[in-house]
Parts: C-alpha cells; sequence; structure tokens
C-alpha cells in the first residue's frame, strides 16, 4: 500500500497539486513521488494528480484540465485536482469521520478549488493561502529548483491540513456539547458549559433565546458572554450593563455587589468573576 507511484507536474506549482500530495501523505506515508509531464511515466504512476489530462477516480487519476473541465460543487465551484481527490480520499484522510472531511471540503479545499479554476465569486481578497503556496515556488532571481520548493510546500500545507482537520473535528465535537448545554439550561437565556467549547455557531442554530453564556476560563476563573445577534456581528443580543463597562476589581465590586468580581469589557460583550456563583449572579443582574 505504502510502495504506490504519485505523479504530477513538474515545475511551477500551485496549492491544489501541493495540497493534494500534503494529504495524500497522510495515508500513503512512503509513496515514491515523480514530478513529470512525460505521458509514458503519468501512465505508469497508480495516482496521477493535476495532470495527464483525465478524470476516473476509479483509476487513480484527478485532472481537471481536459475540456469541460471535472464538473463542480452544487454551489457552482468547479473541481481542481484538490477537491476531486478529496471527493475519494477526504473521508479516509479524516479517519472515517464524513462531517469532518465535509467541514474541511467547505473551509478549506472548495476555497483552494475555486481560486486555481479562477472562480473568485466570494472568495476574500488579499494574500490568500493558494498565493501564500504559491509563493514557495523559486522566484527569478533564486537558483532553488522547483522539486526541493515543492517539497518545502508540501510540509507546510500538511501541517495546515492537520490544523484544519482538527479545527473542524473540534467543532463538529462541540456541537454536541453545546447542544445538550441548551437543552439542560435552567433558564433557556442563560447557556452554561462546563467546559469551553466553541458556541456561538450551535447557539444561533438551536436557541433563539439565549443572551448569556457561562463557561470556565482556562486559569480557573469564570466568564460570562453575551451572545452576538448574529454570527460575525459585534452587536449583542442583550449588552452587559451599561455601568460595568471598564470596570474591574474593587470598582466592580462595590458597583455589583459581588465580592469576586473581576472585570467587565467596556464593549459590554463579556465579564468574569472568580466562582461560578459568583458569575451567575452577574448573569441574573443583567438579565434585569
Amino acid at each position: 500500500m505504502n510502495d504506490k507511484t504519485i505523479a504530477t507536474h513538474n515545475g511551477n506549482f500551485h496549492a491544489d497539486d501541493v495540497f493534494s500530495i500534503a494529504a495524500l501523505k497522510s495515508i500513503y506515508p512512503s509513496f515514491k513521488l515523480i514530478r513529470t509531464r512525460d505521458l509514458e511515466l503519468i501512465g505508469k504512476a497508480d495516482i496521477v494528480i493535476d495532470v495527464g489530462g483525465e478524470y476516473d477516480p476509479d483509476a487513480g487519476r484527478f485532472d481537471h484540465h481536459q475540456r469541460g473541465g471535472a464538473g463542480a460543487r452544487d454551489n457552482g465551484i468547479p473541481y481542481s485536482s484538490f477537491g476531486l481527490m478529496w471527493q475519494k480520499y477526504g473521508v479516509e484522510i479524516c479517519q472515517g469521520n464524513q462531517e469532518v472531511a465535509n467541514a474541511v471540503d467547505t473551509g478549506l479545499v472548495s476555497t483552494i478549488d475555486a481560486i486555481d479554476c479562477g472562480h473568485v465569486e466570494g472568495v476574500s481578497k488579499g494574500i490568500s493561502l493558494s498565493r501564500t503556496i504559491s509563493m514557495f515556488n523559486p522566484t527569478w532571481q533564486e537558483e532553488s529548483g522547483f522539486d526541493s520548493c515543492f517539497d518545502e510546500a508540501v510540509d507546510f500545507a500538511s501541517r495546515v491540513l492537520t490544523r484544519f482537520i482538527a479545527s473542524a473535528n473540534g467543532g463538529i465535537s462541540a456541537k454536541a456539547i453545546v447542544a445538550n448545554a441548551i437543552d439542560n439550561a435552567e433558564d433557556p437565556r442563560v447557556i452554561v458549559l462546563e467546559k469551553y467549547t466553541p458556541w456561538k455557531t450551535t447557539v444561533h442554530a438551536l436557541s433563539e433565546k439565549a443572551l448569556f453564556i457561562i463557561f470556565p476560563s482556562p486559569s480557573g476563573q469564570w466568564r460570562i458572554q453575551a451572545v452576538p445577534v448574529e454570527l460575525g456581528s459585534f452587536e449583542d443580543k442583550k449588552s452587559l450593563p451599561k455601568q460595568w463597562g471598564g470596570l474591574s476589581g474593587q470598582a466592580l465590586q462595590d458597583l455589583t455587589g459581588i465580592d469576586d468580581a473581576m472585570f467587565c469589557h467596556n464593549g459590554l460583550f463579556i465579564a468574569g468573576a472568580e466562582s461560578f456563583e459568583s458569575t451567575m449572579k452577574m448573569a441574573s443582574i443583567a438579565l434585569q
């Protein structure tokens, strides 16, 4: 299984071929890589990425440069070699988790596909991950070989992909925890998390009533955070009391009557206390 030969094109490289090779490394850690446009060598390879003019996943062929391309997603984003490869191997790369593979496709693979295929609608402007990968190519002033630079780019892409998968897995695992907290809330306006997990997406999807989230900080104290009116917004459904803004320590304790109150942000979206009970008191006051 590890003695496979994988071929991609030589010369200038892009994010789709780099990330494809990086992804395949996780399931074929010791394959032989050939960077070439020699059709005879390509024909003998077990897996061919971004070259060869053929898309046939059963035969291990993942190119999108042929006339008519190789299809597109339901949202219109065409597939590049990375997306084509991910359709076949993504679930295996994500340890059998289809939901994680889908999340990585949405957050990473489809964007690389879009940029590679010139489908820029909805793609953020500025320096992109695809552009970052392209910058690993040697400039005209450098004597570095394309193959060694390609290897460096693959190492970088491998680390990025690993973190994307970990992040996607963490986000999906958090959904169940936050959903359970919503179901078990004594007051649907105040959701208590026993451990901090990403909560905004799930709260917005499952709870219209939630106004504040209570959770422990890594240092052992507790926090209360306001729920924004929508994802990405800096406006909250209900802010913390205006008179708390910017206060900390004794000044906040005197105002609230909570002897271990710690701080309240000027933006009135987050505050904290030493204990869970005191943070719940903050929530009670804020609701009034």
